[in-house]
């Protein structure tokens, strides 16, 4: 899966890369702490996708429309951006029932971000 991912990188500049970077490896971190296997990755609608067994994807992406942010998607029919609401309400920018921006310049919130 890497050579996609890679080919779909390629057009992000290196903070967005950079950012992702860093986000995928606190999906893997929470996914060994919580116990929920294995993660597969795959592209879906053209995003990054993090799939484990037990779980909803979490889907990643930099987009030219909005380039000083990473995008956090999550299914609309999970209550994953309820959640981070309701615990985080002035920590992130919310969009909808299923984006969360994150801004490229400044660091994650690992702790919030892990909490949901």
């Amino acid at each position: 899966m890497s050579a996609l991912f890679d080919d779909k990188t390629k057009q992000y500049p290196p903070a967005a890369k950079q950012k992702i970077a860093e986000l995928k490896a606190l999906i893997y971190q929470v996914a060994a702490e919580d116990n929920l296997g294995k993660v597969i990755e795959s592209l879906k609608w053209n995003e990054l996708s993090y799939l484990c067994k037990q779980g909803s994807a979490v889907r990643i992406d930099w987009k030219i429309k909005h380039p000083e942010f990473v995008s956090l998607f999550f299914n609309c029919q999970s209550l994953l951006i309820e959640t981070f609401r309701e615990l985080y309400p002035d920590s992130f920018e919310f969009i909808g029932n299923r984006e969360i921006r994150l801004p490229i310049d400044q660091p994650l919130s690992n702790h919030q971000l892990k909490a949901a």
